[in-house]
């Protein structure tokens, strides 16, 4: 997959698959974000290790990862991996993070759109976010694009600094997160995947 698209203000961008050539600006993407950015992300992306890991892990075919890039430089990184155990098989999960001079511009929504894009091509039914209880900006964002709280685990995450959280799972039935989007998405692009 490989789109030139166009922000609010006009910049331009291209959202792609990303690839094993993507190693060192992942890294340098991830190492940019700010601290608070980067407390309640699952693990430490400032270490190479991590980084190959995330991408190695696209090997599986079970793990979809996509970025955004402009001039050349990652400016957002999203990814939906697909649970791939018999009862789970309908269930994709989503994450995404934008960088801070990106934010509020619209970018987040195209990564989503492309995500949401990728799930129903897999054939997912339910996608699902796990955040933190202090992620207020992403619990919003979520929530207006019609996924629900379904669960959560008081005190059960740590974020980067070792304090404790609740975690929050938040889900969503696919076809009604495309009522939601459907002023966002391209007709070509939501029949493409059905």
């Amino acid at each position: 997959m490989q789109k030139i698209i166009k922000l609010k203000d006009g910049t331009e961008l291209e959202i792609r698959t990303m690839n094993k050539e993507d190693l060192d600006a992942s890294f340098t993407f991830f190492q940019a974000l700010p601290k608070e950015d980067r407390m309640f992300l699952r693990t430490d992306v400032t270490k190479l290790s991590h980084i190959k890991r995330r991408i190695k892990l696209m090997d599986t075919g079970r793990v979809e990862r996509i970025v955004a890039t402009h001039n050349g430089d990652i400016v957002a990184d999203g990814v939906l991996e697909l649970e791939g155990h018999d009862w789970k098989e309908h269930v994709g999960e989503l994450r995404l993070i934008v960088a801070r001079s990106y934010q509020r511009r619209g970018l987040g929504m195209l990564m989503a759109r492309e995500l949401f894009l990728l799930a129903a091509a897999a054939k997912v039914e339910v996608v699902v976010v796990k955040m933190m209880r202090p992620q207020k900006v992403a619990r919003s964002i979520f929530s207006k694009l019609g996924f629900h709280e379904e669960i959560v685990i008081p005190d059960y995450v740590k974020d980067l600094s070792g304090k404790r959280h609740d975690l929050i799972l938040k889900r969503c039935d696919l076809e009604a997160l495309w009522k939601k989007l459907d002023h966002y998405l391209i007709d070509s692009d939501w029949q493409r995947t059905r």
